[in-house]
């Protein structure tokens, strides 16, 4: 009788809080940085001990897209740039549904609560969050790790990061309440001139210049770099990244004590208010990309009104329409509100900061969500078409959360066209 067996059932609970614990590694690491954040705020808060403001918000940023560069097939991103049925999906839901969703809310609070128990620079700050554009980073990160498009994913935060600092201010200033307790941010008139510069310099240098080299690289040498990528999992510095975001994003709130002096209905209202409206919004998401068969079988002469997008498609929209970019947001807020008092300012950017991390949490789990929803359709693809699916390879995905594809593997029909 071997000596181990007693051992054995002490080690198979150790293996198995072992796994659990890797298998959540996102959402532990979200909560590391957050106390790292509230307890040394001044290490990664803007112009803190590391500079985040260039360190993070350029260098990991720049990672992420230099590793998208690196990932992506030229061809599948051009394809995707030219794919105006998502665009109109995305940018539609980011820019117009949105802001008309969130305006209702505020609206309906603002006459419901008549004792200003929900802090109104709380509401001014959702109005400016529904108008900001789609995140620049998370977006590509979860659609790679839930199987999706991330070409297609890269191309629709290009467009909306290249579209928002035109839209977002003066779609924000229509769209705030014409009471007069909402005047101190309707009648500021902030310059923008620096924000342009800082924001395309971001856009320049984090986004367009690593995606630039990526693509050069794979270019070259495209069999050697999809190998390289693959056997290094060098997708996964791309989650890595996403937690230094979260780390600095919170530093930042946490430094001018805006968080801590909300009231207490302000805090449970917009914790709550952010999880119930991502998860809606991906839900719309989701039946607009994905219509009832009735409706994508409804024609106006050739063209399809309703035509539904692949599924890897459909992961891309599920992801970049819900989301918001605190890499836009927060710059843009304090350019436009410069002359207001910076703890009103800090006030008016917590819808900002929770939702962008919130949806960071929520969109851990839709990862899981959307893996298996793909790999039932996918299933069912291959029994309809009378062939047996491909068996997934068993490579050490529990070193992971958020398990990568590989490069080029989702390169598939696109929906472009009617």
């Amino acid at each position: 009788m071997s000596t181990d067996t007693p051992n054995n059932p002490f080690r198979r609970k150790c293996s198995t809080v072992a796994k659990f614990i890797l298998h959540q590694w996102l959402i532990i690491g979200v909560g590391v940085v957050c106390v790292l954040a509230y307890f040394f705020p001044n290490v990664a808060k803007h112009g803190g001990i590391i500079r985040s403001e260039y360190s993070i918000l350029y260098g990991a940023v720049a990672m992420v897209f230099l590793i998208s560069g690196l990932s992506i097939p030229q061809e599948k991103l051009v394809r995707q740039l030219f794919n105006w049925r998502l665009h109109v999906l995305v940018q539609a839901t980011s820019f117009l549904f949105i802001p008309a969703l969130v305006l209702a809310v505020v609206h309906a609070i603002v006459a419901a609560d008549l004792h200003a128990k929900i802090d109104r620079a709380v509401l001014a700050g959702y109005v400016f969050t529904a108008c900001i554009p789609t995140t620049i980073a998370s977006n590509v990160v979860m659609t790679r790790s839930a199987g999706g498009d991330d070409a297609a994913a890269l191309a629709e935060v290009l467009i909306a990061n290249l579209l928002g600092p035109f839209i977002t201010a003066g779609w924000t200033v229509t769209l705030l309440p014409r009471t007069p307790e909402f005047d101190l941010w309707r009648d500021q008139d902030g310059d923008l001139t620096g924000m342009y510069r800082n924001v395309f310099k971001q856009l320049g240098l984090a986004v367009l210049l690593p995606l630039a080299v990526g693509q050069l690289v794979r270019w070259m040498w495209p069999k050697k770099t999809a190998h390289i990528i693959l056997k290094y999992k060098i997708a996964k510095v791309g989650t890595v990244c996403l937690l230094l975001m979260i780390w600095t994003t919170f530093s930042s709130c946490f430094a001018t004590d805006a968080l801590q002096n909300l009231s207490a209905e302000s805090i449970v209202f917009v914790v709550l208010f952010n999880i119930a409206l991502y998860v809606f919004l991906t839900a719309v998401c989701f039946s607009l990309a994905r219509p009832p068969r009735f409706l994508a079988a409804w024609t106006v002469g050739k063209w399809h009104v309703f035509k539904q997008v692949v599924p890897e498609e459909t992961i891309a929209v599920c992801f970049c329409g819900p989301a918001k970019s605190t890499a836009l947001g927060i710059p843009l807020l304090y350019a436009m509100w410069t002359p207001l008092d910076l703890f009103v300012k800090s006030k008016t950017s917590i819808p900002v900061l929770l939702y962008t991390t919130e949806q960071l949490c929520v969109a851990h789990v839709f990862v899981h969500v959307f893996q298996r929803w793909k790999r039932k359709f996918d299933k069912k693809d291959c029994e309809n078409q009378g062939s047996e699916p491909a068996q997934p390879e068993m490579t050490g995905h529990l070193t992971s959360s958020l398990p990568e594809t590989e490069p080029g593997a989702n390169d598939r029909g696109s929906s472009n066209g009617p």
